[in-house]
């Protein structure tokens, strides 16, 4: 990869991981077809799509909300916020008739309102097998090593389905040594 384009994503403040995995490419559209961290290309492209709410950010809406979906399986039944933020995300990204941002706002509050008393009572449920396993704590230790193995294992796996969603809505990579400098020179 050029000195350039290392020096112009760089200076969007990248995690270090993500600078030490492109100094390895090729050039940015083999870095582009490597990746697999859906996470990292959303960013890059939430960081050259425009201010958020504006029109050139609907593809990439429609792309992080392709992703989202993937984690609607982890979702309790019943629970219909998260998918009814994505919903509203997506039909606002698509140019629906009466969505507006301020739709897609509410839905994110519900879902984050559901995501907190979801979290609170899985806190709650952790914190009482915390108590009554206290006394086998090698066994606990053990079973939390696991978990968390396997935990990053469906990470991992998650990041490079996204990678494969973002490069259906964005095959090429961003341009970005030029849509970089521009920027970088106080241009929108």
């Amino acid at each position: 990869m050029n000195s350039k384009t290392i020096r112009a994503v760089t200076d969007l403040n990248p995690c270090l991981e993500a600078i030490v995995w492109l100094k390895k490419q090729k050039s940015p559209q083999a870095a582009w077809r490597a990746c697999e961290r859906g996470d990292w290309m959303l960013w890059l492209l939430g960081k050259l799509s425009g201010e958020p709410g504006s029109d050139a950010r609907r593809k990439l809406v429609l792309a992080a909300c392709a992703c989202a979906r993937l984690s609607l399986e982890y979702v309790p039944k019943g629970e219909d916020r998260p998918r009814k933020t994505i919903e509203t995300a997506e039909a606002w990204a698509k140019y629906r008739r009466g969505v507006t941002l301020d739709d897609v706002r509410k839905a994110v509050a519900a879902a984050y309102a559901a995501y907190a008393a979801a979290y609170a009572a899985y806190a709650a449920d952790n914190a009482a097998k915390a108590a009554a396993y206290a006394a086998d704590a090698a066994d606990n230790a053990a079973y939390a090593a696991a978990k968390a193995a396997a935990n990053a294992n469906v990470r991992v796996e998650t990041l490079a389905k996204c990678a494969v969603i973002v490069r259906k809505f964005y095959p090429r990579a961003p341009k970005l040594a030029r849509n970089l400098t521009r920027r970088n020179r106080g241009a929108p």
